[in-house]
């Protein structure tokens, strides 16, 4: 019989592994009373503020959405500049640009991948208004050395939370630091809905409102705009979905931990370098991610794991900075980002694999470095 293969990550067994409360969470939204908002985005709002210890949750229409106007509500717009790294999905740097704002490129630490706060502070000028701290892979940025840092300059701290529901520093879940935080329900993620989805938190009240206001033409009443707003509302089919499996994030967050140690043990003695973690952070695992020696055995390693039907990714093959989109966007020296690109490696995660897909893939890395069991 066909081995079936693993993917990277796989939203489907998501979906069936909790099918019986997904379909019933759509059923009730189907019968109403509301198709706009409503009840099931309102819970859902609050339940996950809650979880991530803001006050406040503003649901939108995915994740860039979330970062876009969260800069807006925080008053950053043209003329201001916003530091975040070029390591990360473009969606990061694509939100600033929608706030008007100018997007300035820092290189991330070797270890954790995040934003290195050294070489955010060399790029700081006087137009600084925002640093954005992408907890990247499901690794929480250096927040101990960013909180100061902003407090010193006057900026508004931003938490890129995409790929770190149930991240935690200092004991604390990732979202409760920042002015702001933004999450991307994306389908892919450790939380994720079934199509688009995304929510800004945050425990200050003003901000929070400006967010209600901005997210649905301006208004604080119906058909009367007081600020010029978009349209980004999070649909009430995908809150009650996100509702749902809110209820199994921690226990499938420490599944991933207990898959991610799985592989540390597998593959701990072979000449690839694993993820990293500080001290004072839980690693959610949204995605493990290896580094290699260089492109050609990365390239080359990720051949052979397709040939086995196992599916690894490069997050991220292209940095920000080099795409042909933002040819001369302003940034610091990118050694590290540059390096990542070339050798890092994401192999499958999520919690519905088994131990036996775990040693599949332990497996096959060992068997293309010629190493034994």
């Amino acid at each position: 019989m066909p081995v079936a293969p693993l993917l990277t990550s796989d939203p489907r067994a998501a979906y069936r592994a909790l099918a019986h409360e997904i379909d019933a969470a759509i059923r009730g939204v189907l019968e109403g009373p509301s198709y706009v908002l409503g009840e099931a985005v309102a819970r859902f709002e609050h339940d996950f503020a809650a979880y991530c210890g803001a006050r406040h949750g503003i649901g939108v229409n995915n994740g860039t959405d979330a970062i876009h106007l969260a800069l807006r509500a925080l008053g950053v717009g043209p003329g201001d500049e916003v530091i975040t790294v070029s390591h990360t999905a473009v969606a990061t740097v694509a939100a600033i640009d929608m706030a008007g704002a100018i997007p300035v490129l820092a290189d991330v630490d070797a270890l954790t991948r995040t934003i290195d706060p050294r070489a955010a502070e060399a790029l700081l000028t006087p137009r600084t208004k925002a640093v954005i701290a992408v907890h990247l892979y499901g690794h929480p940025a250096d927040l101990g050395a960013l909180i100061p840092l902003c407090e010193k300059h006057d900026l508004a701290l931003i938490e890129d939370c995409a790929q770190a529901h149930a991240a935690e520093w200092n004991g604390r879940r990732v979202g409760s630091f920042g002015r702001v935080a933004a999450f991307s329900f994306y389908p892919t993620k450790n939380l994720g809905a079934i199509g688009d989805a995304g929510m800004v938190i945050t425990s200050d009240e003003a901000v929070a409102e400006r967010l209600r206001q901005l997210r649905q033409y301006g208004w604080r009443t119906p058909q009367h705009s007081e600020l010029r707003g978009w349209n980004s509302r999070l649909d009430p089919m995908q809150a009650a979905i996100l509702s749902a499996k809110l209820k199994h994030l921690t226990a499938q967050t420490s599944r991933r931990r207990a898959i991610a140690a799985r592989y540390g043990e597998g593959l701990g003695d072979l000449p690839l370098t694993l993820p990293s973690v500080a001290s004072d952070c839980a690693h959610a695992y949204h995605l493990f991610v290896i580094e290699l020696a260089d492109q050609a055995v990365r390239d080359a390693l990720r051949a052979h794991l397709a040939a086995s039907g196992i599916m690894a990714g490069i997050h991220y093959p292209e940095p920000v900075h080099l795409q042909p989109a933002y040819t001369g966007i302003a940034h610091g020296p990118m050694t590290v980002s540059e390096r990542l690109a070339r050798t890092v490696l994401s192999l499958p995660l999520y919690p519905e694999m088994t131990d036996a897909d775990a040693d599949r893939v332990i497996g096959e890395v060992r068997a293309y470095f010629n190493a034994p069991a």
